[in-house]
């Protein structure tokens, strides 16, 4: 009877609060695509799905700056498919051979997000995302526009 009562107290819990907990489990492998370089970014992007990000967002990335919902934020280029967006680290983990889909995020796990120059990136969305799950991001906590 004790167990009964201990199991319907558990099942009124609330769930836990995902949301301070890191998008990226911190014991997972993880690296940047070492080809690329920020020159394969330059234009405009639509973000399809994120976390830490908005979905739907309109990225546009320059030399020295990208410009994200409108806001301009300093952006360099640290070889080998990293990148410093403001002062915080983001890591290109995969643009395809064409420069259509990228993912990318950051390596902490307190954003990621997949981006592609038309916002339709059909068949190229699987990749990126078993790209994201194979570094340890919880998918489920991706929002799609």
């Amino acid at each position: 009877m004790r167990l009964i009562a201990v199991l319907l107290l558990a099942g009124c819990a609330a769930a836990p609060d995902t949301t301070k907990l890191p998008l990226r489990n911190p014991t997972a492998p993880v690296a940047s695509q070492t080809d690329a370089a920020l020159g394969r970014l330059a234009g405009d992007w639509r973000v399809v799905q994120a976390a830490g990000i908005a979905p739907g967002a309109q990225l546009r990335f320059g030399a020295d700056q990208a410009v994200l919902a409108g806001q301009a934020v300093a952006l360099s280029d640290q070889g080998r498919g990293r990148l410093l967006l403001g002062d915080r680290p983001v890591w290109i983990y995969w643009i395809d051979a064409d420069n259509r889909t990228v993912a990318m995020g950051d390596p902490d796990g307190q954003r990621v997000w997949i981006m592609d120059r038309t916002g339709r990136p059909g068949e190229r969305l699987r990749i990126a995302r078993e790209i994201l799950q194979w570094y340890g991001y919880d998918l489920t906590r991706l929002e799609a526009t």
